[in-house]
């Protein structure tokens, strides 16, 4: 079973790992691959993302017994209107399970932060569609770039 733990500043090296890592980031080919993530930006981002979420972002790591697995966050997105889901599950843990108990988790978080609905837009090709499905997510939109994804929690 895994767990989300709140990193601290010093655990970001993961963060930039997950991110940089080119099978981790092969999902998000279609909006460009790896994200940069230099230590440099570590200190803003913790502020605005662990800090000072204003109750529109939330993020977690993904672990079992102390090993990090991924990530889990959602943020509100002001143009959309709604709060968008995000799991990444490091390449190497893939195909374990670990990603339907992150979103489980993630799930419960959010409801238990007063989020009443969830979405993510996953591009058309990205096995994690099937994922969201299984746990509770149904399509309500979908476009030959991506599919639009909600869940009431």
């Amino acid at each position: 079973m895994v767990e989300l733990y709140l990193p601290k500043t010093e655990d970001l090296w993961f963060r930039e790992k997950l991110l940089g890592d080119l099978s981790t980031m092969s999902y998000n080919h279609a909006w460009g691959g790896t994200i940069p993530f230099p230590s440099e930006k570590w200190a803003d981002w913790y502020d605005k993302w662990l800090l000072n979420h204003e109750n529109k972002r939330f993020y977690r790591y993904i672990i079992k017994k102390e090993t990090f697995l991924g990530e889990v966050a959602y943020r509100f997105d002001e143009e959309r209107q709604c709060y968008i889901a995000d799991v990444i599950v490091y390449a190497p843990y893939r195909g374990c399970g670990y990603g339907g108990q992150a979103l489980a988790l993630l799930c419960q978080a959010a409801k238990e932060n007063g989020v009443r609905e969830l979405y993510d837009d996953i591009a058309i090709d990205n096995p994690a569609v099937a994922l969201f499905l299984r746990y509770g997510f149904s399509e309500i939109h979908r476009t030959s770039e991506y599919i639009w994804l909600k869940k009431r929690l």
